[in-house]
């Protein structure tokens, strides 16, 4: 994959400097702000570092709410990034410290707004690098190929594992989305805690922006 630009850089730093604004947590489908930007969502297991993420994209400590509870983020928490590009940071899924009703409940709100938000325009599927893709993973990529959405796999916590072992986990993710349908082809890896990789995803998402 093609590195980006300096210019591409500095278009992501400079979009994702801009003011952030909360707009809505929404519980269910009908909480869900109307479609006014394109839209950008953040999705993957509870716990692997999505609102970590965001806060580091945007330069921002306290911007999504990080807690070391699994199931924490219990609604779809929406953020206008400039007046030109929502951000969507989605419920954990898989294991959550909460009733299976609830769990059950937000999943299916989450497939609902993955299938029917046509201002979506990529969702980064986070992935802890230091255990590669789950069953669970597999299961929630199936349904955005399903609902063709395209997804970017984006590894968090690269600072983590030593370097060897971040190469054979970024390999063997991008040999398992090579026959998924839409999937992007390059899989990122970023640290929330040292930066890396995060100016290169900046860049990516910023031209999906208005």
């Amino acid at each position: 994959m093609a590195e980006p630009t300096p210019d591409d850089i500095e278009r992501g730093r400079r979009l994702f400097a801009a003011e952030c604004e909360f707009v809505a947590g929404a519980a269910a489908l009908e909480q869900i702000p109307e479609m006014t930007l394109p839209e950008i969502a953040f999705a993957g297991r509870s716990n692997v570092g999505k609102s970590s993420l965001v806060n580091a994209l945007t330069g921002r400590k306290t911007l999504a709410r990080v807690s070391h509870t699994p199931g924490r983020t219990q609604q779809i928490n929406f953020f206008d990034l400039g007046h030109r590009l929502m951000l969507a940071d989605l419920p954990g899924y898989g294991f959550a410290k909460v009733s299976k009703s609830k769990v059950e409940s937000w999943t299916q709100m989450t497939r609902d707004y993955l299938r029917g938000r046509a201002s979506l325009r990529r969702v980064c599927v986070l992935i802890d690098s230091r255990h590669g893709l789950k069953l669970v993973d597999l299961e929630a990529m199936a349904v955005l190929d399903e609902a063709a959405v395209s997804y970017q796999v984006v590894l968090t916590k690269s600072d983590e594992p030593k370097a060897t072992e971040l190469a054979a986990v970024r390999a063997a993710t991008e040999r398992d989305i090579a026959r998924r349908p839409a999937a992007h082809p390059e899989v990122l890896a970023t640290s929330a805690r040292d930066g890396a990789g995060i100016a290169e995803l900046r860049a990516a998402l910023a031209a999906f922006a208005e």
